[in-house]
């Protein structure tokens, strides 16, 4: 399967540097030293090669270097618009999977929240993000930069009396101009992974 990911992204890595250094520079947004793009993607270095996409010190051959080739084929020049926020739902097209985004992106983070609102600070940063303090709703929320140009706008519901916790990933308004939609439910669950992770690392 390995195999199959890393022909994938051979290809479209292929595609991406063929839009050309400099607009690669200005839309990944990234810093081009030493043959390859060097930008933070899933809260880790990414050094974007040719032929290869390093994150975190190791190659990028599973799903994520998929996405991380896809954005590089797609993003385009222009800052992030993140108001107004949408839900997934609310994205064109995305009814087919909203039952796995909401079981892969959303509920996979409700056992955590507790742990979450504990590291919100140290998550916010790893993520090149920012702890909110406009949310509209919730108990607490943070944005978080997976990809330079796609953040995720998290709302976090503690838990009480009434109600079981609960967690709501929101996108950009401009989100689907750099990814499909199904590569934004796939940055969002494992964006999510990620922050698991890290929780186990505090």
């Amino acid at each position: 399967m390995n195999d199959q990911y890393l022909l994938i992204q051979m290809e479209h890595l292929k595609k991406a540097w063929l839009r050309g250094k400099e607009v690669l520079e200005q839309a990944l947004p990234a810093r081009l030293e030493d043959g390859c793009f060097c930008f933070q993607a899933f809260g880790e270095t990414c050094k974007m090669f040719p032929e290869v996409i390093m994150l975190g010190g190791k190659p990028a051959i599973g799903p994520v270097g998929i996405l991380i080739s896809l954005y590089a084929l797609n993003v385009h020049d222009k800052p992030a618009k993140i108001h107004p926020l949408q839900s997934f739902k609310e994205l064109p097209n995305s009814g087919p999977y909203q039952g796995a985004f909401v079981a892969r992106s959303e509920q996979a983070l409700v056992p955590h929240v507790l742990s979450i609102q504990n590291q919100r600070q140290v998550i916010a940063q790893h993520f090149s993000g920012t702890v909110n303090t406009d949310a509209p709703a919730g108990d607490f929320s943070f944005t978080l930069y997976p990809l330079p140009r796609i953040p995720l706008y998290y709302i976090f519901y503690l838990p009480d009396e009434e109600f079981p916790a609960a967690v709501t990933c929101l996108f950009a308004a401009d989100a689907t101009s750099h990814l499909s939609v199904d590569g934004l439910a796939d940055v969002a669950e494992y964006t999510g992974k990620k922050i698991i992770s890290l929780l186990s690392q505090g």
